[in-house]
């Protein structure tokens, strides 16, 4: 089978992309407006993009009309109307009923933070608050936006964020920067309302080597 994306519909494209595209991470972004009213949201389109300077990704798309979303307005660069800031809190299994529920599209002004329960809590760096219940949290500074389709429903809109702050539980990193896994309780995206956990796991070493060695167990 094969399919030619300008034949397809959005909803079909979308699902040829979250249904076979995963696990995704979740990033539950948590951003404030000029007038210092919190948004958290979480978004599975989000990974890491650079180490030099340490940076992350995420592609809140526009609503079914066109608009965007409180993220991407609160994150856009201030010459754009936004903030410019942004923190990415990890999502975890431990509070997920949460994570899911501050995708609610709320009326603005109304946080989402008083919807959940999740704790506002103070960044370093910039003003949005971080997640409290969140093992790691990532200050972020908008470094650029990347708009693939402005205006039209379901287009993606890239806000890329340089890493200022990093929060991340004690206990978990140790000396070596290793982060322990089971402490993160991590959660991955799947389609739907799918989800899954990421305990099963193997190592596999790397390169030309991987294909003599024994199948993962």
């Amino acid at each position: 089978m094969e399919f030619d994306p300008s034949t397809l519909t959005a909803n079909h494209r979308y699902k040829l992309l979250v249904g076979a595209v995963l696990p995704r991470p979740i990033a539950v972004v948590s951003t404030i407006d000029a007038h210092g009213r919190t948004n958290v949201a979480p978004f599975s389109f989000f990974n890491i993009v650079s180490v030099t300077p340490m940076a992350l990704a995420l592609s809140p798309v526009t609503r079914p009309d066109g608009t965007d979303k409180d993220t991407l307005r609160n994150a856009l660069p201030a010459a754009e109307g936004g903030l410019g800031e942004f923190v990415v809190n990890l999502a975890a299994s431990c509070w997920v009923r949460q994570m899911s529920a501050a995708a609610e599209d709320l009326p603005p002004g109304d946080s989402e933070f008083d919807l959940t329960g999740l704790t506002p809590a103070p960044s370093r760096v910039v003003r949005a608050p971080r997640v409290a219940e969140a093992a790691v949290s990532y200050e972020c500074r908008t470094l650029q936006v990347v708009r693939l389709a402005e205006g039209v429903p379901l287009s993606g809109n890239i806000i890329i964020g340089e890493v200022v702050n990093v929060w991340v539980r004690d206990g978990l990193v140790n000396d070596a920067m290793h982060v322990d896994l089971d402490g993160l309780d991590a959660l991955g995206k799947l389609s739907g309302s799918g989800y899954c956990r990421t305990t099963d796991r193997f190592d596999l070493v790397r390169g030309r080597t991987a294909l003599d060695a024994p199948d993962p167990t």
